[in-house]
């Protein structure tokens, strides 16, 4: 049988090895931060280069608030809530954005990290393709933006190391697989999934090179692409 939690008056008399109260220790808020990424349309294309851009779901920060304006979404943890529950929840209300599989990518816990006490984060990782995040951005402009990845502006607490985190580790699943957390849709081409690698790697990767790394991660569909500049190419989709 699973552990029984013991009731809440006795949990506050535990004592530790040193005979020390568990409730006498000093207990540090918990809050959950969340890095969500996805590839926007560039606003300004430039010729050889890929046509989105890695970028990073930005809320507004209360008036009230000191410092920069725009933040990661987040929110501090209520009792009894569970971190993933805390991070649906923080999406939901300052972003009116769901979905997306978030997963945990490291703690921060810095004691000076925050002005208003001792705040432990516990950082996420969400990647969403774009169309998913366009209706809530359209509905709710004053309170939700992107902004790119490369120029996110000056952000609260150690919200800029939350976001390198997060590209580091967006980078590191696609290092070897075909668009793994499918921004692309079920079927496109090596170009198309050559520009997305390229957005997330923010370097030109070599054309060869990148299509004999992935052409075993993909099967043929047998169709070719339409409505494109130039000779139709043959779209693949992920193999199984």
């Amino acid at each position: 049988m699973p552990p029984t939690r013991p009731p809440a008056s006795s949990a506050r008399s535990l004592r530790d090895s040193s005979e020390t109260k568990l409730a006498d220790y000093p207990h540090p808020s918990v809050a959950v931060d969340t890095a969500v990424l996805t590839l926007a349309p560039r606003t300004n294309p430039v010729p050889g280069n890929p046509p989105n851009q890695l970028s990073v779901l930005l809320v507004r920060r209360p008036e009230r608030s000191s410092g920069p304006q725009w933040a990661l979404p987040g929110t501090f943890m209520h009792q009894g809530e569970r971190l993933a529950d805390a991070v649906t929840r923080s999406l939901t209300q300052k972003a009116g954005v769901t979905g997306g599989h978030p997963a945990q990518l490291a703690v921060f816990d810095d004691p000076d990290r925050d002005e208003r006490g001792w705040v432990l984060s516990v950082a996420h990782l969400a990647v969403i393709p774009y169309t998913a995040l366009a209706a809530a951005l359209l509905a709710h402009p004053e309170r939700a933006r992107l902004a790119p990845v490369s120029r996110a502006g000056p952000l609260p607490y150690d919200h800029a190391e939350i976001v390198a985190a997060a590209k580091n580790e967006l980078r590191r699943r696609y290092a070897d697989r075909p668009d793994p957390e499918h921004l692309l849709g079920p079927r496109f081409t090596i170009r198309e999934v050559r520009d997305v690698h390229e957005a997330i790697a923010g370097k030109t990767l070599q054309k060869d090179t990148f299509r004999r790394a992935m052409e075993p991660h993909l099967r043929g569909t047998g169709t070719l692409s339409s409505g494109t500049v130039g000779r139709p190419s043959q779209r693949f989709r992920r193999a199984r």
